[in-house]
């Protein structure tokens, strides 16, 4: 935990990655164990939770983020920002008790934009795909 926090600013409540698995090259796995007691549980649909798609990608942009920070050497340049998201594509939903495993690759890099791949998956299964871009974005604080 102590390396996440060090690479990227979220924090609980907004912190969705759990664990750092592996992280080689220009790829990162991580893990976000989806507790039944996270609150977005009790409003999104109460009589049969699901975790927000929404919070599955950010799950994955902060996987991305985290990646970034390793590659640039820490984000002494800026804060990673998702400036786009494309093919987001849902397949199976993610309950209460699930592990998410997720994976993002980094395809290519043009000045200060990272253009990334991530997957999310529960059990094997994958739950999501989608592509995104980051950019440093200047640290006001």
């Amino acid at each position: 935990m102590d390396e996440i926090l060090k690479r990227i600013p979220h924090r609980p409540p907004f912190l969705f990655v759990d664990r750092i698995i592996e992280l080689e090259g220009q790829t990162i796995k991580t893990q976000k164990d989806v507790l039944p007691t996270e609150p977005y549980f009790e409003g999104h649909y109460p009589d049969r939770p699901i975790m927000p798609g929404v919070l599955i990608c950010e799950a994955i942009f902060q996987s991305g983020a985290i990646l970034v920070a390793h590659l640039k050497g820490d984000v002494g340049g800026g804060v990673p920002m998702v400036t786009r998201i494309n093919n987001v594509k849902f397949r199976v939903p993610v309950l209460p008790g699930d592990l998410l495993d997720m994976e993002v690759t980094l395809k290519e890099t043009v000045a200060n934009a990272f253009y990334l791949t991530g997957k999310g998956s529960v059990g094997g299964k994958t739950v999501v795909t989608v592509e995104f871009t980051a950019m440093l974005v200047e640290d006001e604080a």
